[in-house]
């Protein structure tokens, strides 16, 4: 567990003329939660979507497992199990879960789908990370609350054999009880031994499931910080640029 799944060193990335990341370093590891923040524009958005291989970065080193290897194409993402549960969540609302949670990779069976197959695995998923909230995996998405929604768009990357999830912003929204909720996933989730990413303005959320809190400003990683070792008020200082930390990368 003290070493890292994804290791990022030197990443940088530019659009134009505008230098988005400057020299980027990052860690996340198994069975640990890592929250990435910043304020808008920081770079976070462009950081995660090069570990999805939607936006390639301009130069840097990528290390998964120890390895050094090249995302230039969601699909190498995908093999090496990297999801990403974004904002949107990417959901339809006129499937049901299950349907949701198999789309585009459909288990089959002499040609047709195998529906009980994909309603087998889909509960014994939800189950696995203790979900109770869902009465049924044949519900519409469209009749499930945000918190669910979160819920099924986490098991499903899940489903895939992530071994490294990212989060963007998965409580944006949603009430007291649903975050809660969703938090508890979350942490769950590390607990499989899956190395989180998770992306969140709200402190309080980060404080509650974070291990390690990484603080992107303009571009550069400012601070490195152990979740119980610091406080909201240092993180704060850190995205506003009013505290600097030694020996953080640049």
């Amino acid at each position: 567990m003290d070493v890292p799944l994804i290791e990022l060193s030197g990443i940088v990335k530019s659009f134009g003329p505008v230098s988005v990341l400057k020299g980027v370093d990052l860690k996340a590891y198994p069975g640990k939660v890592t929250a990435l923040v910043g304020d808008n524009g920081a770079g976070k958005s462009t950081l995660i979507k090069g570990l999805a291989g939607v936006q390639p970065y301009d130069g840097g080193v990528v290390k998964f497992d120890g390895s050094t290897v090249s995302l230039h194409h969601p699909r190498d993402a995908s093999r090496l199990g990297i999801e990403v549960v974004y904002q949107d969540l990417a959901l339809c609302d006129n499937l049901d879960i299950v349907q949701n949670m198999f789309l585009g990779r459909e288990e089959t069976e002499f040609g047709t789908f195998d529906e009980g197959l994909m309603e087998k695995e889909a509960s014994d998923t939800l189950r696995s990370l203790s979900v109770r909230t869902v009465k049924s995996v044949r519900q519409k998405v469209s009749s499930l609350s945000g918190g669910q929604r979160q819920t099924v768009a986490i098991a499903r990357a899940v489903l895939k054999k992530a071994r490294l999830v990212i989060l963007d912003e998965p409580t944006a929204a949603l009430g007291v009880a649903q975050t809660e909720q969703v938090l508890n996933l979350v942490r769950r989730l590390a607990d499989q031994g899956v190395a989180v990413i998770l992306i969140s303005h709200n402190l309080a959320d980060v404080f509650e499931v974070a291990d390690h809190i990484d603080v992107l400003y303009l571009g550069q990683m400012v601070a490195h910080l152990d979740a119980a070792q610091t406080s909201r008020d240092d993180v704060v200082g850190y995205i506003t640029g009013t505290k600097v930390q030694q020996g953080a990368s640049a």
